[in-house]
C-alpha cells in the first residue's frame, strides 16, 4: 500500500465540528461526496470512482458494487493542492456531535459504522467490511455493515454527542447498545447478545440487543447515535398536518386560530 500523504488539521467548533485540513503543494484529501464545507485557493477537487486505491477497472467496479450493496455513494471526492504554500479545504460534520481524528499509523486498522468516516488523507483505505457472526449481522443493527480504515496516514470519522475512548484489557468485556458503537480495532472480539430476558425486550426502552466487545483494543463510543436523534424528533414531529402542542395551554387555540377546528 502506498505512503499516505501527511497532512496537517485542526478541528473547530464545540457542538458542530469541522475539520480544516491544510495540504503542501501536491498534497490530496479524500472525502465523502458531499461533507465539503469551504476549500481555499489553487485547491482542485475531482470525483472518484469506487474506493479502490489504484488497481484496474475491475478493481473499481467491485469497490464501487460493494458501496452500492450498502447504500454508500458510488464516489468519493478528493481534493488536491496544485498551488504554493498552504492550502486549505474544510469537511463538516452533518449532525451535532464530535469528529474523531484517527491516526492509523499508531491505532492499526479501524473498524467504524459505516455513516461515521468523514474524510481521510490520500493513501488511506476505506473499504466495506461485514460483521463475522451471522448473529451480529442479522441483529446488529448500525454495527451490521462497518467501515474499514486501514494505512498509514490519518482518517476523521464523526459520531453524535460525547465521545468515549476506552482501552479494553485482554478479556474485558463490555456491552454496549449498538447504536453507541462508533469504532474499534480489529482485535476486539465483536459480538451481538440478547438482553437476556423477555421482560427487558419488551418494556426496557433500549432495545433487544446489545453489542458485547472482548478486549484487548480500543473502542470509541457516542452518546447520541443519529437513530435515536432521528426517532424523537420522528415522535415530536406534527402527524398527518395535525399539531403536537397537547401540552401547551395555547395548543387549542392556536388550533382554531390556523382554522384546524371547523
Amino acid at each position: 500500500m502506498a505512503k499516505a500523504h501527511e497532512i496537517e488539521y485542526e478541528i473547530q467548533g464545540e457542538e458542530m465540528q469541522f475539520v480544516e485540513i491544510l495540504l503542501d503543494p501536491g498534497e490530496t484529501v479524500v472525502s465523502e461526496a458531499g461533507s465539503m464545507m469551504f476549500m481555499g485557493p489553487g485547491i482542485q477537487m475531482e470525483t472518484r470512482f469506487g474506493t479502490a486505491e489504484g488497481g484496474g477497472l475491475m478493481d473499481k467496479l467491485f469497490s464501487a458494487g460493494k458501496r452500492i450493496l450498502t447504500g454508500e455513494s458510488l464516489f468519493l471526492t478528493t481534493f488536491t493542492h496544485r498551488g504554493s504554500g498552504k492550502g486549505k479545504a474544510a469537511f463538516a460534520a452533518p449532525y451535532p456531535g464530535k469528529i474523531i481524528p484517527l491516526d492509523l499509523r499508531a491505532l492499526g486498522p479501524m473498524l467504524c459504522q459505516k455513516d461515521s468516516y468523514l474524510c481521510s488523507a490520500l493513501g488511506v483505505n476505506v473499504s466495506i467490511a461485514f460483521t463475522k457472526r451471522f448473529g451480529a449481522g442479522l441483529f446488529g443493527g448500525e454495527g451490521f455493515i462497518l467501515q474499514r480504515l486501514e494505512g498509514d496516514g490519518l482518517a476523521f470519522v464523526h459520531a453524535g454527542g460525547t465521545i468515549l475512548s476506552m482501552d479494553l484489557a485482554p478479556g474485558e468485556v463490555l456491552r454496549v447498545d449498538t447504536g453507541c458503537l462508533v469504532a474499534f480495532q480489529p482485535t476486539v472480539a465483536y459480538d451481538i447478545q440478547f438482553v437476556g430476558s423477555v421482560k427487558s425486550a419488551l418494556f426496557g426502552g433500549e432495545g433487544l440487543f446489545f453489542a458485547q466487545m472482548t478486549g484487548p483494543g480500543r473502542v470509541y463510543l457516542q452518546s447520541l447515535p443519529f437513530s435515536r436523534l432521528a426517532g424523537r424528533i420522528f415522535a415530536a414531529a406534527p402527524q398527518r398536518g395535525g399539531r403536537r402542542e397537547e401540552g401547551s395551554l395555547l395548543g387549542g387555540l392556536g388550533g382554531i386560530l390556523d382554522g384546524d377546528n371547523h
